[in-house]
């Protein structure tokens, strides 16, 4: 095996322990019924979300590593496009995704009740959109990725 075979190797696995986890973190909070299930959602959500960042910060390195071995990829649309779009889906974190989330960990650790109050559902509304574009961002990735059509 290649060095560079190797790093092909822990590119998909990077995308499988990133990018998996991220495309179930909406559905595992919604359904949620109570405050505490919702809590405790948000925990799993928190703890897949280690996964996501880990996975991603390798696919990231082993794809720029690999066109630093075929510096000949840079020059391929498929995988400029790639890179573009996965620096775009990273910024979404902090620029976009975090500012969305504050508000709801702020509510889920000040709420009392064990009814979900109904400011959650426009929070997470706002969240969630941005996270299901994120999401056709990895899937359009990972299409250019295993089609490579230019």
């Amino acid at each position: 095996m290649t060095f560079y075979n190797f790093l092909l190797l822990i590119h998909v696995f990077s995308a499988i322990l990133g990018m998996g986890p991220g495309f179930v973190m909406i559905y595992i909070v919604t359904k949620a019924k109570t405050m505490a299930e919702l809590k405790h959602a948000y925990l799993i959500r928190n703890r897949l979300h280690h996964f996501v960042m880990v996975g991603g910060t390798l696919l990231l390195l082993s794809g720029v590593t690999m066109g630093a071995i075929r510096p000949y990829l840079f020059q391929m649309g498929w995988y400029v496009t790639s890179l573009v779009l996965f620096i775009i889906a990273l910024a979404f974190g902090p620029v976009i995704l975090s500012p969305r989330s504050k508000p709801i960990k702020i509510l889920l650790k000040s709420h009392n009740d064990d009814k979900i109050p109904e400011e959650y559902d426009v929070l997470a509304g706002r969240l969630f959109f941005f996270e299901r574009i994120e999401n056709l961002i990895f899937l359009i990735i990972i299409v250019l990725m295993v089609l490579k059509p230019f």
